[in-house]
């Protein structure tokens, strides 16, 4: 079986330049199959707040009412993913930039009312993996972003790491996969406050005494949930840590296990 790397950055390295280009070339070198998935939640409420449209948020998510869709799907689908798409041109890789919408890739469930209502969110329902792979074996480089359908023509805002772990997932019978989580920490850390203190392994009974302590806490808890449900549905493996992780030199990073 193929190998396949799903690869997710947060809007940390998409908001500054000098980052970007790093991660991007880093990217460009890794062998063999990819997917790079994106958010862009930083920018897209930078330009919100230019257009006058007061973004919303909830326990750290965001209500996505009509007008912050709208900006969303500009600043998701259009600014941050062609100016990524065009990046990896220049570094010779044939990207192709996509939102759940294109070619049926990612549908999704508008997320139901309960306590809060969070507008067009999407919680994904199913990928179409033979379709993404037949982009992958014409030698294309999928570049999502965090932005599905409902297949009724409605997109949905969907969370990145969510749509990183269900591609894996989605995937997974086709390639042995493997997710890496990119943010601007090392890792998870043991004591936040020295960013050297990488917990390098975390399994299902270590992460319930990592949450009983709190040290493990707001939101790396979903960020977790997604790296172990990924793992129970066929995902090879997981990493979480900074883009260093993506070379072979580097080891100081955590990898999520069973």
């Amino acid at each position: 079986m193929e190998k396949l790397s799903i690869i997710k950055i947060g809007g940390n390295i998409i908001e500054d330049e000098t980052s970007l280009n790093a991660f991007l070339k880093l990217f460009s070198n890794l062998e063999g199959h990819k997917i790079l998935v994106h958010g862009g939640g930083k920018r897209a409420t930078h330009i919100a707040s230019k257009l006058g449209i007061k973004s919303k948020m909830i326990n750290g998510r965001r209500i996505t009412d009509a007008e912050t869709l709208e900006v969303i799907t500009m600043v998701y689908g259009g600014l941050v993913n062609k100016n990524v798409v065009a990046k990896l041109q220049a570094l010779q890789v044939d990207a192709i930039g996509l939102t759940g919408a294109d070619i049926n890739s990612i549908k999704s469930d508008k997320r139901p009312v309960k306590d809060i209502d969070f507008g067009f969110v999407g919680d994904v329902k199913k990928v179409a993996s033979n379709s993404i792979d037949k982009l992958i074996q014409a030698d294309f480089t999928p570049v999502f972003c965090a932005i599905t359908h409902d297949g009724n023509g409605q997109l949905l805002n969907t969370n990145a790491d969510t749509i990183a772990s269900t591609i894996g997932v989605g995937m997974s019978d086709i390639y042995e996969t493997s997710i890496y989580y990119c943010f601007e920490l090392n890792g998870v850390l043991q004591d936040f406050s020295d960013k050297n203190s990488v917990i390098k392994n975390i399994n299902t009974n270590s992460y319930k005494e990592l949450l009983d302590a709190k040290i493990i806490t707001d939101g790396m808890i979903p960020k977790i949930d997604n790296c172990f449900d990924a793992l129970n549905n066929g995902v090879q493996k997981v990493h979480i840590g900074n883009t260093a992780m993506l070379t072979k030199e580097n080891d100081n990073f955590t990898t999520i296990t069973l």
